[in-house]
């Protein structure tokens, strides 16, 4: 097939975003695809214009996982990897996946939002995680265990952005868990040496452990991928997605964190790796992804 793959883009995930694409790209000209690259912005859709059967957007963060590149899409009738607008635009912002998954009884870690307004009011103790809304890979993602850091972290996230995300801090393991074809995967404990799983422990330290044997009872497992079943299908996300989950070290009790329903896809990015597990290598794992959105076609 011919299969355009969009990549690069203008978010702060872009040098994340250029390494998954030319994975992508590998993996599909290794399958026997005709690929076209294409590093587009909202200022140049040019790679739009060239034929093709299927688009395989890779671009993470703003623009490209947030709807405006699938809406895009959706406008011209192009059949594409991945979930449509509606579940981008909700899955990019942290605080309305957690309302989604609120309304429908989904364990989240309790949360107020913080902007400039309320910034000397704001009722959350430490231990806290401060966050921006709509920022992936970690980034603007800061774990605060006194009250003065708690402070100090709300005020540059909110300077940065308008408003924060201050999230109960749960202690225990983090599991991530794949969807494929709105299937959960193997969860992948993640073992970070720094403290948090943060940008530079995702995609630059060589030291951060991905475990399939998480050490947690079977049933614990089980109870995190039917948890993410739901959270992936509640949000209406397709094809691929990646969600965090934190277990309660003392109850073992599973707290949805977020949703990426476009994961990485460099050498160390975890829906591959549980894919690989489950008996699904890279290239077969691309070409799989294009032919289903191609079957699909546009929608």
């Amino acid at each position: 097939m011919k299969v355009t793959v969009l990549y690069g883009g203008p978010s702060a995930e872009r040098e994340v975003s250029l390494v998954s694409g030319k994975a992508v790209i590998d993996g599909l000209r290794a399958s026997g695809h005709d690929v076209f690259p294409s590093d587009i912005s909202p200022s140049d859709l040019k790679g739009l214009d060239r034929p093709a059967d299927v688009i395989f957007p890779v671009l993470h963060g703003q623009f490209g996982e947030s709807g405006e590149l699938q809406e895009i899409l959706e406008a011209r009738n192009l059949p594409f990897v991945g979930s449509g607008s509606k579940a981008s635009r909700i899955g990019i912002n942290k605080v309305e996946t957690k309302r989604v998954w609120e309304a429908a009884g989904l364990p989240t870690p309790q949360y107020i939002i913080v902007n400039r307004q309320n910034i000397n009011s704001a009722g959350m103790q430490a231990p806290a995680v401060v966050k921006a809304f709509g920022s992936g890979s970690s980034i603007d993602v800061y774990i605060c265990k006194n009250a003065a850091d708690l402070a100090e972290k709300i005020q540059v996230v909110v300077e940065k952005h308008g408003e924060a995300l201050v999230e109960h801090y749960i202690k225990g393991p983090e599991l991530t868990v794949g969807i494929l074809e709105e299937k959960a995967l193997a969860p992948i404990r993640i073992v970070p040496k720094a403290e948090f799983f943060d940008y530079e422990a995702k995609y630059k330290s060589a030291e951060t452990e991905h475990r399939f044997d998480t050490g947690l009872p079977p049933a614990v497992v089980k109870q995190c991928q039917d948890l993410a079943e739901r959270a992936n299908n509640i949000l209406g996300a397709r094809d691929l997605a990646r969600i965090d989950i934190m277990i309660d070290e003392k109850t073992h009790r599973p707290y949805l964190l977020e949703i990426n329903t476009l994961p990485g896809f460099t050498p160390k990015s975890l829906l591959p790796e549980a894919a690989a597990h489950g008996g699904i290598p890279f290239n077969a794992l691309v070409d799989r992804l294009v032919k289903r959105a191609h079957k699909r076609g546009a929608a």
